[in-house]
């Protein structure tokens, strides 16, 4: 130590830690000095016993002007090496670098003065330091002192000079260190490293692109910043970022898909819009790379699709259709029950559109992939039948596409009429409200008669006998009122001339006995009139109660609907269609003479006209020949003049057994009686004495007359008989 007080005067070391900034700045000119005399004559050792006297009598002082002539000294001692400073920085640059985190600020004001000075002299040897350098440049940009931040935006400007013209700046040691702080929130901080990122990747020696999955989110978190200008920067940064993905021929495309797919879900506005434009680019470059990530890109897509935001909208569905067009293999990698998982993921969502995109993709990937797709069903089959209940129609015709594509085999056909049947028995309100929607789409996807015959077939062996009712007459409306299934009608008109029309009546029969009303409409639409007629006048033992008056009244208004067009024009010829007119005004006798479906029927059947049957008719008629044959309605078929009967005439039922489908009409009727009956006696057995007796009495209210009481009552019009002649 006595060498290094000879070398430096005491005076010059006492003025040095002086309180005026002029007497420290004049005695670091003298240190200056006695540094470059001692460099020319090559006393190195000397020169590093001055900076050790700087660095512990000065720098480490407790003293806050011991420690600002000591930063000032260093500096000054730096100067005096010139080009023989890069073997003493070990010494100098790690105190200057320590004194930034001073806890007075004019001693951290003058070490960036300090490393300001000593950088412009050791220019690209100090990049060893660079990582500590930075580090401590970072913390500065946001001290509290205005004055220290403006002194180290000076040295943070000259750094990044030194860097840009040095080829001795390792960028892959410095990415951790960059990594590390993006996630900071302060603003000062966050212009920092936006502004390092930015020169860094105008250096065309530095490879920033390929490190860009190491600070693509921290980038991204600063689109939200509260600051305008750090989101301009940060967004401007991302953008000369995506102009050299579109422009490079390797890139990190997978790293990055998942930063994105997080970012499209930001709470920010902007945050999302950037994010799904990256991931559009992303889906048309990315090729190969993107494969394994189709599926988180998807889960990012599909949500935006219904932003609140027109132009995430806009970008999202342009990347979903470009997404959706890319044809790739599971043989490459490619996840359908990832992608399928998603799409059933989102057939929950609350917005409409997404709903809609995600029944796209499963129809697509049933469409290219339906072995895999099918061996998932389990897991997406129920999400779907749920999806028949959505509020949209748009989402439910789309789900009866998918249902329909997934039931091109017979095996997933009988399993969707299944599930779908098992929907209606325990959702009324579905069959109520979509019945008629999704059974008559299905019918279009899936052949009318196929689907008709498989209903019929499971609603035979229901046990639950009043869904089965309630099923039978929502199918029977929709057959005689829906214009998909004219071909179905054309077909039943045929049951007593073709053997296709007879197996679908057949078909039918069964589940229609169901409902009494729907099996009458099947024989008026078959145009088995005289069975028509055998089935009302077995009516007879039925509860005439307003169920069966509001299935009846809507059976009348149907008959005046242009389905049964044909069978009113039948109406012109009594003579032929005698068993058609039994057949009317037998349902005209149930019906209470002051309802409005009475006054409907008994005007229709005003306008018949007239018919005299002539005395060989009669003769015949009591002569035992079936009055079927007489005026058979199958064909259209009659008695010639001479008696004899057409060939066509010889099996006019077309081989039906109606006896033996009466039969099975009535059995099954019975067993809804009998049903009716028990559900009574339990509802009255669980009653009280007191609501018993109010049931009773409101029962007993005479809101309209009973049917038994009408039936009671002469008919409006009455058989007259003339001479020789029988009239209706």
């Amino acid at each position: 130590m006595a060498d290094v007080f000879s070398i430096i005067p005491a005076a010059v070391l006492r003025n040095l830690s002086d309180k005026l900034y002029e007497k420290r700045k004049n005695a670091a000119l003298e240190v200056e000095g006695i540094v470059k005399q001692l460099a020319v004559a090559g006393e190195h050792d000397k020169i590093a016993a001055v900076i050790n006297l700087l660095v512990n009598e000065f720098t480490n002082s407790p003293q806050a002007n011991h420690r600002k002539g000591g930063l000032i000294g260093l500096a000054a001692a730096t100067v005096g090496l010139t080009s023989e400073a890069a073997q003493h920085l070990e010494q100098i640059v790690p105190p200057v670098l320590n004194s930034f985190s001073d806890q007075d600020s004019r001693v951290r004001y003058y070490a960036c003065e300090a490393l300001y000075n000593i950088a412009k002299v050791v220019r690209g040897d100090f990049i060893v330091f660079f990582n500590q350098i930075f580090d401590a440049l970072c913390k500065l940009s946001a001290d509290s002192d205005a004055n220290v931040q403006s002194a180290a935006h000076l040295l943070d400007r000259l750094v990044k000079d030194i860097v840009t013209e040095s080829d001795q700046f390792s960028i892959e040691e410095f990415i951790p260190l960059l990594r590390e702080r993006m996630n900071v929130l302060n603003p000062y901080v966050r212009q920092f490293l936006v502004g390092w990122i930015t020169v860094l990747d105008s250096v065309p020696d530095i490879d920033m692109l390929g490190f860009l999955p190491d600070f693509l989110d921290g980038l991204f978190n600063m689109l939200s910043d509260s600051s305008h200008e750090i989101r301009q920067q940060a967004d401007s940064a991302l953008s000369e970022f995506l102009t050299e993905i579109k422009n490079s021929p390797s890139v990190d495309y997978g790293r990055m898909a998942e930063i994105l797919v997080q970012r499209a879900a930001s709470q920010d506005e902007f945050t999302r819009l950037t994010a799904i434009t990256w991931i559009n680019e992303f889906v048309k470059l990315g090729g190969d790379q993107l494969v394994p990530y189709y599926a988180d890109i998807l889960g990012a897509i599909l949500p935006c699709i219904s932003d609140k935001e027109e132009k995430i909208r806009v970008v999202a569905r342009e990347t979903n259709e470009e997404l959706r067009a890319i044809k790739a293999d599971p043989a490459e990698g490619f996840d359908v029950g990832a992608i399928l998982s998603v799409a059933r993921r989102h057939l929950s969502t609350e917005w409409e559109a997404t709903r809609i995109e995600a029944l796209h993709w499963i129809y697509t990937l049933l469409n290219r992939h339906r072995t895999e797709v099918l061996a998932f069903l389990n897991d997406v089959f129920d999400t779907l039948l749920k999806a028949l209940s959505d509020p949209s129609d748009e989402v439910v015709l789309l789900v009866l596409e998918v249902h329909a594509c997934i039931a091109k085999d017979p095996h997933h056909f009988h399993q969707l009429v299944v599930f779908l049947v098992h929907n209606f028995r325990v959702d009324n309100s579905l069959l109520e409200r979509r019945g008629a929607l999704i059974i008559r789409r299905l019918c279009v996807l899936l052949d009318a008669e196929r689907v008709y015959r498989e209903l019929s077939t499971i609603l035979e062996g229901e046990s639950d006998l009043d869904f089965a009712s309630i099923m039978v007459q929502a199918l029977n409306l929709i057959l005689l009122t829906s214009s998909e299934l004219s071909g179905l009608r054309d077909l039943l008109k045929q049951s007593l001339v073709t053997a296709a029309g007879k197996d679908l009546f057949l078909s039918l029969y069964a589940s229609w006995c169901h409902s009494p009303m729907a099996i009458i409409s099947l024989c008026l639409l078959a145009q088995t009139y005289q069975h028509a007629s055998s089935v009302v006048q077995s009516l007879v033992e039925e509860d005439i109660n307003v169920k069966f008056l509001v299935q009846l009244d809507k059976l009348i208004h149907l008959l005046e609907t242009p389905t049964f067009a044909y069978l009113r024009l039948q109406l012109l010829e009594p003579g032929k269609y005698i068993w058609l007119l039994k057949a009317l005004y037998g349902l005209l006798m149930l019906l209470p003479q002051q309802s409005a479906s009475f006054k409907i029927l008994r005007t229709r059947l005003k306008t018949v006209p007239p018919y005299s049957f002539s005395g060989e008719q009669l003769r015949m008629a009591s002569s035992g020949i079936p009055y079927s044959l007489m005026n058979y309605t199958g064909s259209g078929s009659q008695i010639s003049e001479d008696g004899d009967m057409h060939d066509d005439l010889q099996n006019p039922h077309n081989g039906i057994n109606f006896a033996s489908r009466l039969q099975q009409f009535d059995q099954i009727q019975q067993q809804h009686r009998m049903h009716a009956k028990t559900q009574t006696q339990s509802r009255y057995s669980s009653t009280s004495s007191t609501k018993l007796v109010q049931e009773v009495q409101r029962l007993e209210e005479p809101k309209r007359p009973s049917a038994a009481q009408e039936l009671s009552r002469p008919p409006s019009r009455s058989l007259r008989r003339g001479p020789g002649q029988l009239q209706l």
